[in-house]
């Protein structure tokens, strides 16, 4: 059967629309409009039609049409330089570039925990200042949000893996020099045994008050200060470049599962990092004083420190060479490519193959139009309050387990980090997992970051309502027996003992009220009876059952927490364990989504933008909101001998409460409502987008009808 000609000539015009500019179904409609006008043209002056809009089209946007040839021309084979092995191509895949970049994001995993556990020795062997304390703990973060931006564009301009590479030998570096000034520096003092009684004034010997003096101070400072600024550039391309190029390299529905599996490492060296350092801590009082006899013998208290750092760079030796050998793109890039292209994208399609230039004018252009998408900001804040509700877990949690249910320090920072750590690496990956299966489209991971993000927020409210029976604290709760005053743990039976509140080691006396240690009970004799420690002659310990031990002595007072006969600790890590996966498990998404919410040649740059918000408010007002909070509750300080007050041993414990759990509350809620205001404005955006398409072709198309 013979078709109408002009028929033809209109759908030949709609298929090379569709064909020049990847519409989508909802476009295509809107192109049929003009078809009719088409119609009426002559086949002759319908070519030179076309040939008017697509310059139209060009110099109206100011864009350049990407070539697919030269696109496809960056894919390279696996080789060194000119060194190209054939037997070598089996790596020259995505795969392999995962293990590398997993291995990698390992090594940066565990120097973020080397660096936080050899803080925690600075800060007891320096006394830092505020300034100090800042700039050490923070100089990665400060050094991260200063590069972020450069990194993402011209990272992302060049070639990702030989960044990544460059990444690797910078944490080489920075690796090598924490390893280097743990290894000549004594940071870490052998611990003395000190059985924290109560002393006569004339048997004791008196603290020397006033700095001390340490030669390398300064050098050390400037060395660790110097390390965590390569520490935190190296972590922008592995958070950047490294994204996007898995992203790149798989098809959007695949690439939630390898996003968790880098996320994973994170976390995951995070964890071994931790493992390795505190390893050499565990050492007993009498193993320290035979093994390091020698005062200048430091070699081997600090050794996990110092060979931590060192197997960080062996790791990151390895995977820099290999690194070196990827091309721009691998086998396979350009055809994944062409396929996301056609996929719905929520952005001015204007930008969509527009180039930008070296210059900064280019940069600041990019930025402008990049920071025109709500939904761009809206996500990056999200992936902001993530951040901080993390930091806020890691801070509130110890405190909450120390206070509500009374556990020590060192048992609530272990049971924090049991906890914690595990349920991100869980939340993130399942949610990597959740978005790869289900294959959700753009608005569907809003919808489920909305979800997650409520749900999470319900589960952590009801710790409010888990609590426990509160013990009687003596100079906190309980005034000894009305010798004493609340918030003082000095009275008038222990001020002869010259207590120290330096060491938190709370014993159990037979009234059942505990005392911060044994000095504060008033107890002048120890003794070890079946493994257990037990205390003698307590001045302050004056009710209560007396205990017979086998030696026919009155027992006083046991080491450790009196039993408070709470059975709602488990509850509580139900209820939060259940909030932190599920808070986690927009992780993923969240990131998918903010890079397809921008063009494709932007997408680095769209991650600068939200590692840059991110490391800005996790360095400069995190520390101060939490700072302030802990010392808004404080109940009593560890003031030393020399009267300078340092760490917060005992809070209010309601006030700590409410106050920190409504900051977690609040970084819950943020994420929450970022998503509904995304979910909002989505539809718009879209529409906005495509329209974006079809005015140059309307322009073209009123044209026409004047002619």
């Amino acid at each position: 059967m013979m078709q109408d000609p002009e028929k033809m000539q209109g759908d030949k015009k709609k298929d090379q629309l569709e064909e020049g500019y990847g519409t989508d179904k909802m476009e295509v409609e809107k192109l049929t409009k003009i078809t009719p006008y088409l119609k009426t043209i002559p086949s002759a002056m319908t070519k030179f039609k076309n040939l008017q809009t697509e310059k139209n089209l060009d110099s109206s946007s100011t864009q350049k049409l990407s070539d697919a040839k030269n696109s496809a021309s960056l894919e390279g084979p696996f080789g060194f330089g000119p060194l190209v092995f054939p037997s070598l191509q089996r790596f020259n895949n995505i795969d392999f570039f995962l293990f590398l970049y997993f291995l990698l994001v390992l090594a940066h995993g565990i120097a973020f925990a080397m660096v936080d556990l050899s803080f925690k020795h600075l800060e007891e062997k320096f006394s830092l200042s505020g300034y100090e304390r800042l700039i050490m703990d923070f100089g990665d973060y400060y050094a991260s949000f200063m590069v972020a931006i450069f990194v993402a564009y011209y990272g992302g301009k060049g070639n990702r893996s030989k960044w990544l590479a460059g990444a690797a030998f910078m944490l080489v570096i920075a690796s090598i020099i924490f390893a280097a000034i743990f290894y000549k520096y004594e940071i870490v003092a052998p611990l003395e045994e000190r059985e924290e009684l109560c002393i006569e004034e004339e048997d004791r010997t008196m603290a020397e008050c006033g700095a001390s003096s340490i030669p390398y101070r300064s050098k050390f400072i400037y060395l660790f200060v110097l390390a965590q600024f390569l520490h935190g550039v190296a972590g922008m391309p592995l958070l950047i470049l490294g994204v996007t190029f898995l992203y790149d390299h798989v098809p959007t529905f695949s690439a939630g599962l390898y996003l968790a599996i880098g996320d994973a490492a994170q976390i995951l060296g995070y964890m071994l990092g931790f493992a390795i350092g505190a390893s050499g801590s565990t050492h007993t009082h009498e193993e320290t004083l035979d093994e390091h006899e020698n005062e200048n013998d430091f070699h081997d208290l600090q050794k996990n420190l110092w060979s931590g750092f060192f197997l960080i760079a062996v790791i990151s030796f390895c995977t820099f060479l290999p690194l070196l050998c990827f091309p721009p793109m691998l086998p396979g890039a350009h055809k994944i490519s062409l396929e996301k292209e056609k996929e719905p994208r929520s952005y001015d399609r204007r930008l969509k193959n527009k180039e930008f230039g070296p210059n900064l004018k280019d940069l600041l252009h990019a930025l402008k139009c990049l920071l025109r998408n709500p939904l761009l900001i809206c996500f990056s804040l999200c992936k902001s309050t993530e951040s901080l509700n993390f930091k806020g877990t890691s801070v509130f949690v110890p405190k909450y387990l120390e206070n509500q249910f009374l556990l020590t320090p060192s048992l609530a920072t272990m049971l924090t980090g049991v906890i914690v750590l595990p349920g991100n690496a869980v939340g993130r990956f399942v949610g990597g997992l959740i978005v790869d299966r289900l294959e959700m489209s753009c608005k569907n991971k809003i919808r489920f970051v909305v979800v997650t993000s409520t749900v999470a927020l319900m589960l952590l409210a009801l710790i409010l309502f888990v609590e426990c029976e509160t013990v009687e604290f003596a100079g906190i709760n309980e005034d000894y027996d009305g010798s004493g005053q609340f918030g003082n743990l000095t009275a008038p039976c222990n001020m002869q003992c010259g207590c120290s509140s330096s060491i938190y080691t709370s014993v159990c006396g037979r009234d059942d009220k505990e005392y911060f240690s044994p000095c504060f009970a008033g107890c002048k004799a120890l003794k070890y009876l079946e493994n257990e420690e037990t205390y003698y002659n307590c001045s302050c310990i004056k009710e209560g059952l007396t205990t017979v031990d086998t030696e026919g002595d009155f027992v006083d007072a046991f080491a450790g927490k009196c039993n408070m006969k709470c059975h709602t600790l488990p509850l509580f890590f139900a209820f939060f364990l259940s909030s932190l996966i599920f808070s986690n498990l927009s992780s993923i998404p969240v990131t998918l989504i903010i890079l397809q919410n921008s063009p494709a040649n932007l997408n680095s740059l769209s991650l600068g933008v939200t590692y840059t918000i991110w490391r800005i408010s996790g360095s400069i007002p995190t520390p101060l909101i939490f700072y302030m909070s802990i010392k808004e509750s404080c109940i009593y300080w560890d003031v030393n001998e020399c009267g300078i007050r340092r760490r917060c041993w005992i809070y209010n414990k309601s006030k700590m409460i409410y106050v920190l759990m409504g900051l977690c509350l609040a970084f819950l809620a943020s994420s929450a409502l970022f998503g509904l205001f995304g979910l909002y404005k989505y539809d718009s955006v879209v529409m906005k987008s495509t329209e974006s398409l079809v005015q140059p072709v309307k322009k073209v198309k009123e044209k026409e009808e004047k002619v």
